[in-house]
This record gives C-alpha cells, sequence and structure tokens, in this order.
C-alpha cells in the first residue's frame, strides 16, 4: 500500500481552496486546508507535507512572508511551495520564484494546472 502524498493548501478564500482540495483530493493527495500565514507556519511546524500551495494575498501575512519564513525561520529549503495567484506577469514569476517559490499556480486554475503543478513536485522537476 503507497501512502498518499500531503499537502497544505493556504488561503484565506474558502471557495478558492475548496477548488485547489478537489482537484488534489481527484489526484489521490491528502489535503489540510488553512486560512492563514500563521496557521500555515504552526501546521509545517507540527508535522511535514510533500506541497504547499500558498496564496499570495492574505490579511496580516501574505504570502511571500509565509513562504520567507518557510525558507528561513523553518529551515525548510526544499519543500515545495507554489504561490496561488491571479498575477501572471512574467516578472511576477520572475519574483516569486526570487522570493523562494518553487512554481505558480495562476487564478483562476483548472484540474489540468493542479495535476501539472503536482507531476512536477512528484517528479522534482520544480525549480
Amino acid at each position: 500500500m503507497t501512502l498518499s502524498r500531503q499537502a497544505l493548501v493556504v488561503d484565506d478564500n474558502r471557495l478558492n481552496s475548496r477548488l485547489v482540495e478537489i482537484f488534489l483530493a481527484r489526484l489521490g493527495w491528502q489535503t489540510v486546508v488553512v486560512d492563514s500565514g500563521a496557521q500555515a507556519l504552526a501546521m509545517l511546524r507540527a508535522r511535514s507535507f510533500d506541497l504547499v500551495i500558498l496564496d499570495l494575498r492574505m490579511p496580516q501575512m501574505s504570502g511571500e512572508q509565509v513562504c520567507r519564513e518557510i525558507r528561513d525561520g523553518l529551515g525548510l529549503t526544499s519543500l515545495p511551495v507554489v504561490a496561488y495567484t491571479a498575477h501572471s506577469m512574467p516578472e511576477e514569476r520572475g519574483r516569486m520564484l526570487a522570493n523562494g517559490f518553487s512554481g505558480l499556480l495562476i487564478k483562476p486554475i483548472s484540474f489540468a494546472d493542479v495535476r501539472n503543478i503536482c507531476a512536477e513536485v512528484i517528479s522534482g522537476h520544480l525549480p
């Protein structure tokens, strides 16, 4: 029996996080959903995940701040952290990757988008 992969989805918009959760479940992933950066960091301190999908625009703590804390504060440098954003300009992508994100999911997302990100995580091909 194979163990399912574990994903942490962080988004203050329940509709957005539910959509990602449904897509991940279709791909066989177990998902934990939280709605703030503080909750995400607490969850990452408590257990391990194979993937984090992180909204960029949240109250109190932006996705970029959470990603920096994941990388620098928690030392999780190899954990795939995917930015979940409506901003798709090429310079945004470069900035996100420079700030420690492993990849981007651009809203609105499709099942194929999530499947592709998961395939990249599994194969180790995220930057």
